[in-house]
């Protein structure tokens, strides 16, 4: 099977040519590449050891100076598949946890460099597979927040809902203060765990109707529908102080983190959606402007 795949800050892309599936093994397994270039690249992991690292020789190159010569290395053993990292300079990390080897399970996260893979065994290998792609179409790989591509969508569907049922609804929309020093000081890999860490947050704090995404590099955006803007504006601060009080942090570094945020209300006098985020997002600024780490409506 070979798959095609884009990505860029606005869109993700996935394409796979499909073809028939075949009878799963209990021992079939493969990993997916679920964050990073290649998004989507399925990988099948069979008997022989497979190794990643930024080597040509490697049975899974990844180009990144995070990423060591000869990273990591996956393995089949009488029970099961094992990740090992080899010495690598950044280190190999299972579900967020440094590892030096592990057991993987199903559904496992995988991370060399800033490439994540979900390693995925058993069962209807082929099955599970489309269902992870059809997922990557809407879902951001690093923070498990709605993409662009599918906030996009959502919010034009929010505006028709609000035009035929006469009902309000607000967009937050915010991002990571001086994250460019974040990622200078500490580091591209630090800077993305930041990012997990704050999709983790975001998603613990708001409504389970409330949409939230990851709509750029370090920023992010929320619908919040039937609320009206004093009422999304106290939400918004409300996840402002959290953020502020969260404990952020890389390899035993703690790295303080800060948002700004802008709400702007739906209005039937706007013309389209570009118009409602654009008002918020010069709210955004106006928070920025002002000293950041703040909201304004």
């Amino acid at each position: 099977m070979e798959d095609e795949r884009t990505t860029n800050p606005n869109k993700t892309v996935v394409t796979v040519l499909a073809q028939q599936p075949k009878k799963a093994d209990a021992k079939d397994a493969c990993l997916v590449v679920i964050y990073g270039e290649d998004l989507g690249r399925r990988i099948p992991l069979g008997s022989e050891p497979c190794v990643i690292g930024r080597s040509s020789k490697c049975d899974v190159q990844i180009d990144q100076e995070s990423v060591s010569r000869n990273h990591a290395r996956l393995s089949r053993g009488p029970s099961g598949y094992y990740a090992r990292d080899l010495g690598s300079t950044n280190g190999t990390y299972v579900n967020d946890e440094l590892i030096d080897e592990v057991m993987l399970r199903d559904g496992d996260q995988v991370k060399v460099g800033r490439t994540i893979f979900k390693f995925i065994v058993g069962g209807n290998i082929e099955s599970v597979y489309y269902e992870e792609i059809y997922r990557l179409m809407t879902v951001d790989g690093l923070t498990d927040l709605h993409n662009k591509r599918y906030f996009t969508e959502a919010l034009e569907k929010e505006i028709s809902r609000s035009k035929r049922y006469d009902r309000t609804f607000s967009l937050v929309l915010f991002d990571i203060d001086h994250f460019k020093r974040i990622n200078d000081t500490y580091g591209h890999l630090a800077g993305d765990a930041v990012l997990r860490q704050l999709g983790a947050l975001v998603k613990s704090r708001v409504r389970h109707t409330d949409l939230p995404a990851r709509t750029g590099g370090e920023e992010f955006a929320i619908i919040v529908p039937e609320v009206a803007g004093p009422g999304a504006a106290h939400m918004a601060d409300k996840l402002r102080r959290s953020v502020e009080e969260t404990t952020f942090r890389f390899e035993g570094t703690v790295m303080p983190v800060t948002v700004s945020l802008g709400v702007a209300e739906w209005d039937a006098k706007l013309q389209d959606p570009d118009e409602l985020v654009k008002r918020a997002d010069e709210k955004l600024y106006e928070a920025k402007r002002a000293g950041r780490n703040q909201v304004k409506f």
